[in-house]
Order: C-alpha cells, then structure tokens, then sequence
C-alpha cells in the first residue's frame, strides 16, 4: 500500500474517500510548528498528556488532522503508519466504519443522558462475561479515573489504609499513584509530582518489579495494613517489562494469605492480548481488575470491577462512594461495545497474535544483525523495541540508562520513513487489525534503514 492510500476493505476505503472530501482543507501556512505555536498560546506545553510535546525526543510534534486505518495524517499533508494507535485503544484502527456507525447512531439518540440506559448494561454484560472473576463492573471515563476509584474501594472493603506499588508500573495520575520509591527495597514512596503531599505519598509503598523477596519481606512487616497490591501485570509504560508467572502468583499468594486485595491494572492489557488480559493469560485471577482504552473502542472510557462481595461495598448499596455525571456514556459505550462485539465475531485476538508471530519473525533478524544494541520484546500484540543487549528487563533499574539517546535518533529517522512511534523510548508500540502485512514490511524496511544509518553505538 502507497503511503496515504486507504485502508484495503472496500467499506473502509469508502469511509476514508468521504471523509477526505468531507475534511477541510489546510490553510495556507497551517503546518505542525504554526500548530503548535498556537497551542503553546492557549495549552500548558502546548499539549494535552506531557508526552505528546516529544521532549524526550527532542524537536516539535507533528499536529494530527486525520487517522484511517493503520494511517494517520499531518496538518503538512504527510502520512504516516500509525503503530501508537492512541496509546492502545485502537485496536481495530482508525475511523473503523463499524465503530464510527456505532458512534452516529449513539449520538443520534443524545449524547448523554446523565441516566442509566441499555448500552451501558449490555458492555457491562461483555465484559463481565469475557473476564475471569469479574461478576461486576463500574464504568468511569479514564484509567486514572478507574484506578483512583478501585483503590478507595479496596481500602473501603478492607479496613485498611496501606497501598503497594511496583516502581515501573503507572497507574494513572491519582495523587496517592505519584509515588516514586524511597531509599531502599521496600520503603514508603514519596511525592513524584509537585503538588502531591508527603501525607498522601506516605501511603503507598513502593517495591520493585521482579523480586519477591523484598514482597515478603514487606508482609512480613506490613502485612496486616495493606489493603491492596496493585501491579500492571504486563508491566507498558516504563518499557514492556514482561514479569514471570512465578512472581505474580508469589503476589497473588501473599495478597490471599494475609487479607490484602490484588488489584491488576489492565488499563492497557485488558481486552488486548486477549479476551481475559494478563488474567487469562497467567491464569491468576485478581480481586480486582481495572479497564480503559480498548473498552472504549476510542472514547474516553474507564472501568473498575470485581466480585459481587467487593464491588458491593460502593454506594448505593455501600459505604463507599463514587460517582461521575459522564460514567456510562451512551456514546462512548456504543464504541466499546461494538469494538468488543466485532473482536469476538471476527476472532480478532488471534488475528492480533498472528500479526505479532509475523512482525517478530521479519524484525528479529534486522535487529541480531544491527550494530546498534536492539530488541525486540512483544506480548501479543503490544511490542518494545529495547535498546540494549543481554536479557530482557523486568524490572526499571534494568533498563539501560543510554536506551533514551539512542532511541531519540531512531524515532526521528523513522518518522522521516513514514512511520509514527511513541515520542518516548519508554513507551510501547501497539498493532491492529487494520496493520497489514505491508504495513509490517514497511515497518521492518524502515527499521533496518534506520539503524544503518545510526552505525555502532
């Protein structure tokens, strides 16, 4: 496929013709750097999400006019292989002609209700059905939102005030989550951001991934005051720092013997490496689980839940209370749940895990035979290119501190290739199922020319 073609299924390809003719226009001058000048006007940094202002990159953000399929494109009219996918709700691409349907008929009926409706109990059915362990679940419009909500649950159903973090892993940017690890292996976190109180930072512990250990060793201490465990169990916004099974069943028995609840953060791997996430995928079932991005389908959609004797304890029929005027949006919910609906019929998961098995199997070779330090690690359909040798990190102090230089050049080079990844060497790549074999070939060509022309380093 030429860059800026359209997708290859004949409805997509009509979506994306009238949607061009429908588009404005650029004006003359419009280009990303005069974007962004006027963001910095009106926006702190110029941007929404600190990341999307490329300073761990370096030079200016591209300024997105459009997305189709597997592609995306600038205000400059450039096109670009689009592997970000919106930091992971994508999963079926961009503009997909049965979600966008999905979205018009929602929003023709009214775009919010501020009332319980039928779109909302049919996802909640879903996904209730396709999880382990999870008789009910609370919508929300965020991750953050999610997590935040799950963890005053957590601490409401059990008493207990004392929350467990792994340095590594993001939970969203509740102030009790900004939480960066103390001195030592299993200290009390302190503030990570400015304007969160040391109070608030006093109670979360901070441990590191991959060392149980330092786990035991905080029960051991601990054990009657922790109200929950929460861990990324794919471990994706500080690298793909793929943890082993053993470690998180070590969570999973220490949490179960001393009263704690285990609370995976699936925000990103809920609903992508697979109909169960991580849960099915290691076969251990949380307390509680938290949901976004895919559940979405590409609108702003959190969710919390768990078992019917946990989740009971929110208001109205418990003690603890949560609320949102936006929580089960008719529209956002039709989203998601056509994205579910159409991954289950069109058996979209394997789709995914083939299209992965293909990439490893093209890209693997480029990177063994690169000079530059290179990996590749990959859980289904969400990827890392790490830079640096040896095994693969589990766990943040792993991570290579001169991975960030080396991936700063190799981002631009492969923008300069037409293709769009993470402005950040911590983040993960992501397929969908718009990513076609030639997209994945472009992809690979654009890597080996990349590190060519990076030489040793």
């Amino acid at each position: 496929m030429k860059e800026g073609a359209a997708p290859a299924t004949e409805s997509a390809a009509a979506e994306s013709a009238a949607a061009e003719s429908a588009a404005p226009a650029p004006a003359p001058g419009a280009t990303s750097a005069a974007w962004f000048q006027r963001a910095k006007e009106c926006i702190p940094g110029g941007v929404n999400s600190p990341v999307r202002a490329f300073r761990a990159v370096g030079g200016e953000p591209i300024v997105i006019r459009s997305g189709s399929g597997a592609l995306i494109e600038d205000v400059d009219g450039r096109s670009y292989i689009d592997f970000v996918c919106s930091w992971g709700p994508l999963i079926l691409g961009h503009a997909h002609p049965a979600v966008v349907e999905a979205v018009r008929r929602a929003a023709e009926r009214g775009t919010t209700y501020g009332a319980l409706c039928e779109v909302e109990i049919e996802l909640a059915e879903t996904v209730t059905s396709l999880y382990p362990g999870l008789e009910k679940v609370r919508f929300v419009s965020s991750g953050t939102e999610a997590t935040m909500s799950a963890i005053r649950l957590a601490r409401g159903a059990t008493g207990r005030d004392l929350i467990v973090k792994f340095s590594g892993c993001y939970h969203g940017h509740a102030d009790h989550l900004l939480v960066a690890a103390g001195s030592g292996l299993a200290t009390f976190g302190r503030p990570d951001s400015a304007g969160v109180p040391e109070s608030f930072a006093s109670q979360t512990c901070v441990l590191p991934l991959d060392d149980e250990e330092a786990l035991e060793a905080l029960f051991r201490r601990q054990g009657d005051n922790i109200a929950a465990v929460i861990v990324e169990p794919i471990p994706a916004n500080n690298g793909l720092l793929l943890q082993r099974a053993a470690f998180l069943g070590a969570l999973r028995d220490l949490t179960r013997q001393r009263g704690a609840l285990l609370l995976f953060d699936e925000v990103i791997s809920g609903f992508r490496v697979g109909p169960g996430g991580a849960a099915e995928l290691f076969g251990i079932t949380p307390d509680l689980a938290t949901f976004g991005k895919v559940i979405g389908g590409g609108l702003p959609v959190g969710g919390f839940g768990g078992g019917a004797d946990i989740m009971d304890h929110l208001a109205p029929e418990g003690p603890v209370y949560q609320a949102g005027t936006l929580s089960g949006n008719p529209v956002a919910m039709a989203a998601g749940l056509e994205t579910l609906r159409l991954l289950e019929r069109e058996r979209g998961w394997q789709k995914l895990e083939a299209a992965g098995e293909r990439l490893e199997t093209m890209l693997v070779p480029i990177l063994e035979a690169a000079t530059t330090p290179i990996q590749l690690v990959r859980c289904a359909s969400i990827f890392w290119l790490a830079f640096q040798g040896g095994e693969p990190p589990r766990s943040a102090a792993a991570i290579d501190p001169h991975a960030a230089e080396r991936y700063r050049r190799f981002f631009h080079l492969m923008l300069k290739n037409g293709v769009y990844l993470a402005p950040s060497s911590y983040e993960v790549g992501f397929l969908s199922l718009a990513h076609e074999d030639q997209h994945l070939e472009r992809f690979c060509d654009g890597v080996a020319a990349a590190l060519a022309a990076m030489g040793p380093s």
